[in-house]
């Protein structure tokens, strides 16, 4: 049961991948090997209602590419997209820029191995959301788009330029649900009220994850509601590879949650079902069938309640 009604919100489970070469290659969770992409989506979406789109972090879609997504995908089926890297600072494939865009990068940076927003004018990084924005308005039409991922990089602190940031994020989104997470832990240390509070004036979900602990990334492990959407991600607990560098994203979470590990969240998803009208609970330890395992797990924790 990966769809429910829990306090009077609706509930949505499902996994950050469904696409990922270890699920693919390496389990038997699709029933052939021989599947295509479209026909992938298409079993998946019989399975589970939810899914995150985390390839759009790497290269921003089409219009095209959303509108297929909409079309292999069934009523009432939720997609969550993940920002493009450089609407949030990380560090960006420069071919991933739309190639007649390629040229405005600034001349002393077009040698560098990565791109960054500063690499590029101002009017260019405003026609690369307003692009980015376009390319999901065929999702957003068909009623798939759930909300879209700011995952924002671990050296983005709460400082003024930061919160400002994040307001002009929802004034070059405003067409769509927003949900943000934060990797620095100062945004939630002592009173996270003005965090909780910037989101909630924003309209802007608020992401709870479960992480690793005793990290300098780790986030405290905060739940809230700031917006009628709630979103939790759960990036498993492999404190081996949580900081260390991994020959792929797989690996670092590389990590199966236990029943027990899970039944902890069935109280603070029901807590966070009682403030909202949605909620989504997201597998992101995308490592073999992990997620997809753990997602089915969570449903019949949170069914059983």
């Amino acid at each position: 049961m990966t769809r429910l009604e829990l306090e009077g919100a609706r509930v949505l489970i499902g996994t950050c991948s469904w696409t990922d070469a270890t699920l693919v290659k390496e389990t038997d969770w699709y029933p052939k090997k021989t599947m295509n992409a479209a026909e992938r989506l298409a079993y998946y979406a019989s399975r589970f209602p939810l899914v995150e789109v985390d390839s759009t972090y790497y290269f921003p879609p089409t219009p095209e590419l959303s509108a297929s997504w909409a079309a292999r995908t069934p009523p009432g089926f939720t997609m969550n997209v993940k920002a493009w890297s450089l609407l949030t600072g990380h560090p960006t494939f420069p071919h991933s820029l739309w190639p007649d865009l390629q040229d405005e990068v600034l001349p002393e940076h077009r040698d560098k191995r990565r791109l960054y927003p500063k690499h590029l004018p101002p009017d260019v990084i405003e026609e690369a959301w307003d692009r980015f924005r376009h390319s999901l308005l065929p999702l957003h039409s068909a009623g798939r788009l759930g909300a879209v991922l700011l995952q924002y990089p671990r050296w983005f602190g709460p400082k003024e330029a930061h919160r400002r940031e994040i307001r002009e994020a929802v004034r070059r989104l405003g067409d769509f649900r927003l949900c943000v997470e934060f990797r620095h832990a100062r945004w939630l240390e002592d009173d996270c009220e003005p965090t909780l509070g910037l989101l909630e004036e924003l309209g802007v979900s608020f992401v709870c994850v479960d992480e690793p602990a005793g990290f300098p990334s780790s986030m405290p492990p905060v739940v809230a509601a700031t917006a009628e959407l709630v979103v939790v991600r759960f990036h498993g607990r492999n404190t081996a590879t949580w900081e260390t560098p991994t020959a792929t994203a797989a690996e670092r979470f590389l990590y199966l949650y236990t029943t027990d590990e899970l039944r902890q969240w069935v109280p603070r998803v029901r807590e966070l079902a009682a403030s909202a009208s949605e909620v989504h609970v997201l597998m992101n330890n995308c490592y073999r069938d992990f997620a997809v395992v753990n997602a089915e797990q969570m449903g019949r924790l949170l069914a059983d309640g």
